[in-house]
């Protein structure tokens, strides 16, 4: 023998197994199911959602008859803090979560320029890749000194660039540029961090810039030398060509003067090679004037 029993549906009970299924920068996906298995009547649910940061709340109303409910809350802000309570309309017993959205991203590119007395830090705009992020909110920047253990807010700016002055020299930095932060500091953006350390070794500025023009003098002087050990060489080589040239016009000179002539005798350019004719006398200086050999 047996014998069916139906449970009376209890409606003052809470949704059950209420949790997060992913969280965005400005939406959020939550899931529950129903105070008791396989409704047979839609229920209306009312979904809280209370802005931790701004103090506000709002209120969206859900009406289903499945089981499991999966819900979108939308419009949320990137690094935000939520408290999200879900109950059935007539006012049950609720269930709650909270929730955090996921802040907008680093900075991407963060590079240090030193200059004579101070370093600029760039970065790329965040609106490249975050269309959520205005450049009007601009960015904070903070300096951690591993020397003296402590944290210091430089400052903020909407520009791309931030000038930072009076570094103690061996000190070393960490430079993180964000998403300025919002309402107290609650709301922020993921940090860019970069090492700063180009000042460990106990050099001023003015002796980095001087150990970097000692650096191009150490280039600069070789090759000068190499230049002109180079123009010298040719010097000497065009010299010893002169030289020889010069010898070479001389003992053939000498070759065809002829003493009983008093004279030199040269051949004509037509007759080298013409062994039958005669060679034309070709006298270069007259006869009453006489010829220096050096």
């Amino acid at each position: 023998d047996y014998v069916v029993v139906k449970m009376i549906p209890d409606n003052r009970l809470p949704p059950r197994h209420l949790h997060s299924v992913h969280t965005g920068k400005t939406f959020a996906v939550i899931k529950w199911e129903s105070p008791y298995d396989s409704p047979d009547q839609d229920m209306l649910y009312a979904v809280a959602v209370k802005d931790l940061v701004r103090k506000t709340d709002k209120i969206y109303k859900v009406k289903t008859r499945n089981s499991t409910v999966e819900y979108t809350i939308k419009k949320l802000e990137p690094g935000g803090k939520y408290h999200v309570i879900v109950q059935l309309g007539n006012m049950s017993k609720e269930s709650s979560m909270k929730i955090n959205t996921v802040p907008l991203s680093a900075p991407d590119a963060l590079k240090i320029i030193t200059e004579n007395d101070h370093i600029l830090l760039f970065w790329k705009s965040l609106a490249l890749k975050e269309s959520n992020f205005n450049e009007s909110r601009g960015y904070e920047i903070h300096m951690f000194d591993s020397l003296m253990n402590i944290t210091a807010y430089l400052g903020n700016t909407t520009e791309n660039f931030f000038k930072v002055s009076n570094l103690k020299i061996g000190h070393n930095y960490s430079f993180s540029v964000q998403a300025r932060c919002l309402y107290s500091g609650q709301m922020c953006g993921e940090p860019a961090t970069l090492l700063y350390d180009e000042l460990g070794t106990g050099e001023d500025s003015s002796a980095m810039q001087s150990s970097s023009s000692t650096d191009v003098a150490a280039i600069v002087v070789p090759v000068l030398f190499l230049l002109l050990v180079t123009l010298g060489i040719g010097f000497v080589v065009l010299y010893m060509r002169h030289r020889r040239l010069q010898n070479s016009f001389t003992a053939f000179a000498n070759s065809h003067y002829s003493s009983r002539l008093g004279s030199a005798i040269f051949s004509s350019g037509d007759d080298l090679g013409d062994e039958d004719d005669e060679a034309p006398m070709i006298t270069g200086f007259s006869d009453d004037v006489p010829m220096v050999i050096a």
